[in-house]
């Protein structure tokens, strides 16, 4: 018997008291109107909240995790180009949804730090303190996928322009941000996977390296434009409920397929221009070259009692290689390690004001600048050689990162001060207003080099050489200005022949750093129609021509007697590095001009014009409210 049955053995008076009813009370009730409407109203918000319910964060999470390690896989250590055409199809993905997931910036950022971490994991070798600023770096250039996705899903679906146009532009336009930005960071371009494919990377001459990332980009944009619906629907991007637009994504009509014999075709012309362009390269025969390539870690570098050691082995090194009679020898950088002192013009009276603590005789010193002309004439070459300088400012002593000119005949004719200076490594930013930033820099208090002036030219034997120190070689528009200014007074007429870099990788213990700082150097070569020879201590040496291909020099000398005979690990395909080397080789003159020296980023920046239109449109669109609904 159920709780709610009246038990038999109850009295009449143990039963509860009722109200008398009506016939009409004793009838089921009829809800009225106003009960129906709400009813009704309560149905339909809960349909509608069905309808426009976002899909869940899962599959973002997993596209971006796609995404990033897609990418990290096409450039070093791993370097398997081929991947930079499709690591960027699944987050593409993600554009093409009319309704974002949950979390789906979120998961993007997120995909960002997976590529980023890894990839620059070589910052944190060069010192303790350089942890923090590995991290940072990576957190800066994750914020680049949110960005991308976010610019690119306005411009698809707020302007209706199609994918395969849109993303490419945006992707562009914040490569050449990242140029820029907290002292510009040109490394990683998605355009450097295809370094390779030399036909391709010609269209640098005209549009730089953001060109190679342009058609990259829009391929893969297509492709992706291109992927049915059944595999979103599958990675649940989509919600239960599916909108007339996302039904109609899975319809490939006049419209893929216009865009897709566009893209083709762009990529054909690309591909035909590059073999355009290297049929008309007539490389002529400039200087023979020798690259000293020593192998010491920066520890090292900073101790004066190794200085000795280091400077004989880079002599035993150039012995080893002037044999070959060369016309240029070139040591790395920093690696002569006594440094030059100038008084730069200025008085006995105006040194003692600017600097008492050092003795007059000091900035009389002739002992650098006489062992150099010693070199060189013993050498019977020119020679550029990396060193410190120390020079009288108008109010301060100043330090500069230096590339000498010696030549045989007359000494010391030239000097290169670096330019373009590596945060916390050469210069501590904001040191008055944030001390707290010391942390991060592995140098004292007192550390620092000032900014150079100006490009300079090398010339001898009827050749200019532009020398550009370290990390220079990845700025495009520093080596597009260097190219430029063909002398450092401005007196001559002369065109550069060859790009010289100086390098110390030697802070990065052989890690992938060195293949990408080369990969990265040798598209300055394409973008300048110039050839560029790289002296690096520890690796990686080189000759690069002006199609950007590193050549294989004619004569390599294994400094540490292990039996190597050529740059490349005939065992691994890799390059040989974390050694002590000389690579000799006549530097092959092009007879090409460039668009892109003459007119600069005028592609990449125009790209970047319309990332920042479709950025704050987009911002605004976002605000808007939309008009309240009259009763």
């Amino acid at each position: 018997m159920t709780s709610n049955t009246i038990s038999t053995e109850q009295t009449p008076s143990d039963l509860p008291e009722m109200e008398p009813q009506s016939v009409s009370d004793a009838q089921p009730s009829q809800p009225d109107s106003s009960q129906e409407n709400a009813l009704g109203q309560d149905i339909q918000r809960i349909i509608n909240t069905a309808r426009t319910s976002p899909a869940p964060a899962w599959g973002a999470w997993a596209l971006s995790g796609l995404s990033a390690g897609l990418m990290w896989a096409s450039f070093t250590p791993v370097d398997f180009g081929p991947l930079g055409w499709v690591c960027l199809i699944p987050l593409l993905l993600l554009v093409r949804l009319p309704r974002p997931t949950r979390l789906m910036y979120t998961a993007t950022y997120f995909g960002g730090l997976l590529f980023a971490i890894p990839t620059l994991q070589w910052m944190r070798l060069g010192d303790a303190t350089m942890y923090v600023a590995w991290i940072a770096l990576a957190f800066y250039l994750a914020f680049y996928f949110p960005v991308f996705v976010f610019l690119t899903r306005t411009a698809v679906h707020r302007f209706h322009v199609p994918l395969p146009a849109a993303a490419p532009v945006m992707w562009v336009g914040l490569e050449y941000m990242r140029a820029y930005l907290l002292t510009g960071f040109s490394w990683y371009y998605i355009g450097h996977t295809q370094y390779r494919w030399t036909e391709l990377i010609q269209i640098s001459d005209i549009t730089g390296a953001y060109g190679v990332s342009f058609v990259v980009v829009m391929l893969a944009a297509c492709f992706a434009d291109l992927l049915p619906v059944s595999l979103m629907k599958r990675l649940q991007l989509f919600p239960t409920t599916l909108t007339p637009e996302e039904k109609s994504l899975d319809q490939i009509g006049r419209k893929q397929l216009i865009q897709t014999a566009v893209c083709l075709g762009l990529f054909l012309s690309v591909l035909g221009y590059g073999y355009v362009r290297r049929s008309q390269a007539e490389f002529t025969d400039g200087p023979r070259t020798a690259l000293i390539q020593g192998n010491f870690p920066t520890s090292v570098k900073h101790d004066p009692n190794q200085w000795r050691s280091m400077y004989l082995k880079h002599l035993v090194l150039m012995g080893a290689g002037v044999r070959y009679q060369p016309d240029l020898v070139i040591w790395p950088e920093t690696m002569f390690r006594w440094p030059m002192v100038d008084r730069n013009g200025k008085t006995n009276e105006q040194l003692l004001e600017i600097a008492p603590e050092i003795p007059l005789n000091k900035w009389d010193e002739p002992s650098v600048q006489k062992t150099l002309k010693n070199m060189s004439q013993e050498a019977n070459a020119a020679m550029v050689i990396g060193l410190d300088t120390i020079s009288a400012g108008d109010d301060q002593v100043e330090q500069f990162n230096s590339a000498v000119f010696v030549r045989p005949d007359y000494g010391i004719t030239n000097r290169y001060d670096k330019i373009h200076r590596v945060p916390f490594g050469e210069y501590l930013p904001l040191r008055d207003t944030l001390p707290f930033l010391q942390v991060f820099s592995p140098y004292g208090a007192s550390f620092g080099i000032q900014p150079g002036k100006h490009a300079a030219n090398f010339e001898y034997k009827g050749w200019n050489f532009a020398p550009v120190i370290c990390f220079e070689d990845t700025v495009p528009q520093l080596v597009r200005s260097v190219m430029n200014q063909s002398s450092t007074d401005g007196s001559t007429d002369a065109s550069i022949d060859c790009l010289v870099n100086l390098t110390n990788d030697g802070w990065f213990h052989g890690s992938s750093e060195l293949d990408q700082h080369l990969i990265t150097a040798s598209f300055r070569c394409v973008e300048n129609r110039t050839p560029m020879v790289r002296a690096v201590n520890t690796g990686i040496s080189a000759v690069i021509d002006g199609d950007g291909m590193i050549v294989e020099p004619d004569v390599f000398i294994d400094g540490d007697n292990q039996g190597r005979k050529s740059l490349v690990n005939p065992k691994t395909g890799r390059w040989n590095k974390s050694m002590n080397a000389v690579v000799i080789d006549t530097i092959p003159l092009d007879n090409r001009t460039s668009l892109y020296t003459k007119y600069g980023d005028w592609f990449a920046g125009l790209c970047c014009f319309c990332a920042l239109f479709v950025f704050f449109m987009g911002l605004l669109m976002l605000k808007r409210k939309p008009a309240p609904v009259k009763a």
